[in-house]
């Protein structure tokens, strides 16, 4: 069962698969890590515009010093530290609007065990199964069962966050309450009660995002900065270490990017 792509975190090597085929379900991705090295593993997790799940198929890993079997990371939390020795773990984001449909609360900022939200016995189950597929296909399964028997955000809602997403931030709240037919304060009111965030909290986390990524690619900052709707440097420089904790020359060059840039960007796929 190789994995089919292998991404370095600093001195560690991680093995990173996908699911062979798209996924049913829209607004979920899927992705196993295999920590490749007996030293530990330290790697710094930064916000990023959806639910986390990290579902550990070993023992040993602890996300802000505490031990954890498997966790989950509401959206936009503070930034988390995950280390670790002979790491395997499934790691599925879940959009917004399905993390509330499939979790059926609020997890914004908090970092909770996943038994909290989630059946029990999903670790022991993804652990005796040998396939990464297997695996895959029984977390999609229950994320489908989940979803379907979960309340859906208002369509308003989905809406607003999709143009959100499409446009990596760059929206005014008054144009998608406009669009959606709702007043501004009604649009602020339904999608951070059903999402967990306000919407400009939103737009600048998918911004953040947009940018760091851009960042990591080699543009210079004050391109990015023109280009992705902040007013200036300083104003990316701020917005990035409010996120990331870090400088935007600093989060451009971090480890953890190369690991996400591999995981998410690519269709590479399980072998079996």
């Amino acid at each position: 069962m190789p994995p089919a792509e292998w991404a370095r975190d600093g001195a560690a090597v991680w093995g990173i698969t996908v699911p062979s085929r798209p996924l049913r379900l829209p607004g979920v991705q899927m992705a196993g890590f295999v920590g490749d090295t007996v030293d530990l593993i330290d790697l710094t997790v930064v916000p990023y515009p959806a639910v986390t799940m990290f579902v550990n198929l070993r023992e040993g890993l602890f996300v802000n010093g505490v031990a954890r079997d498997s966790a989950v990371t509401g959206i936009a939390p503070r930034e988390m530290r995950v280390r670790g020795q002979n790491i395997e773990c499934v790691q599925i984001r879940l959009s917004p609007e399905v993390a509330h449909a499939v979790l059926g609360m609020d997890l914004t900022g908090e970092i909770v065990p996943l038994e909290d939200v989630w059946p029990a016995g999903l670790p022991d189950r993804l652990r005796a199964l040998d396939s990464w597929n297997d695996r895959f296909a029984l977390v999609e399964a229950t994320l489908g069962k989940r979803y379907e028997a979960g309340r859906a955000v208002d369509p308003e809602v989905a809406f607003a966050w999709q143009r959100m997403d499409a446009h990596h931030g760059r929206v005014r709240i008054e144009q998608l309450a406009d669009e959606t037919g709702w007043s501004r304060k009604r649009l602020w009111s339904r999608f951070r009660g059903q999402l967990g965030l306000s919407p400009k909290r939103a737009a600048q986390l998918v911004r953040f995002d947009h940018a760091v990524h851009r960042l990591a690619a080699g543009e210079s900052p004050a391109s990015v900065a023109a280009e992705s709707g902040y007013v200036d440097q300083s104003h990316l420089h701020h917005e990035v270490k409010a996120f990331a904790g870090v400088t935007p020359s600093a989060a451009a060059n971090a480890p953890w990017l190369a690991v996400d840039e591999v995981a998410w960007s690519r269709p590479h796929c399980a072998n079996g």
